[in-house]
């Protein structure tokens, strides 16, 4: 399995977080995850699952399609 789509993932979390003026911290709490977890998907380190995709979609107030897109 290739690493390179969870970075490129990752990253687009953290410019669409940063867009909002979230920190980690701030954004993990709107979506009831843990700011660790949310840290360790940003630099590529976890593998969410399709449940998580969804909550963070949601956190970021975007669809699942428009979140894949990088």
């Amino acid at each position: 399995m290739s690493k390179k789509i969870l970075k490129e993932f990752g990253l687009r979390i953290k410019e669409l977080r940063q867009e909002r003026g979230l920190t980690q911290e701030q954004f993990a709490t709107k979506c009831g995850l843990h700011k660790n977890y949310i840290g360790m998907i940003e630099r590529g380190e976890r593998n969410p699952s399709l449940i998580n995709i969804e909550i963070i979609a949601k956190g970021l107030e975007i669809s699942i399609s428009k979140l894949m897109k990088f």
